[in-house]
């Protein structure tokens, strides 16, 4: 299974040049069959530019998450703790492989709108 998710367009690019190899989220789907996801620019991008296959989810308490992937976070780490602030669990979700797509595509051609946080995708 596969899902969409909204990434700011810094942090999208960086997955697929390789120096961002954690995707954080304060909240992780519940379908553990998710084995793909595919990474949706956000503004002022708003294309579908690649996906990439999950190795392993971390969740633990912020602190141990970010020095768990600190060295490949692809973030700062003030960027870090104030995206989790007062947050107990912090999910880091590995990239295994990631594939950029030559020609980016529209959402229309998944049939959703942009999420807040995740879509499944039924293809």
């Amino acid at each position: 299974m596969k899902v969409l998710l909204s990434i700011k367009p810094e942090f999208a690019f960086k997955i697929f040049d390789g120096t961002k190899r954690f995707e954080f989220r304060k909240v992780i789907f519940k379908n553990p069959d998710v084995k793909t996801v595919v990474v949706y620019a956000s503004s002022p991008v708003q294309q579908v530019i690649g996906e990439f296959e999950i190795d392993d989810i971390i969740s633990d308490s912020p602190s141990d998450v970010w020095e768990k992937t600190k060295k490949f976070s692809g973030i700062t780490k003030s960027f870090f703790n104030k995206y989790f602030e007062n947050r107990e669990v912090a999910h880091a979700i590995k990239i295994k492989e990631a594939k950029k797509y030559e020609n980016p595509l529209c959402l229309e051609v998944f049939n959703v709108v942009p999420p807040q946080s995740y879509v499944y995708l039924d293809y």
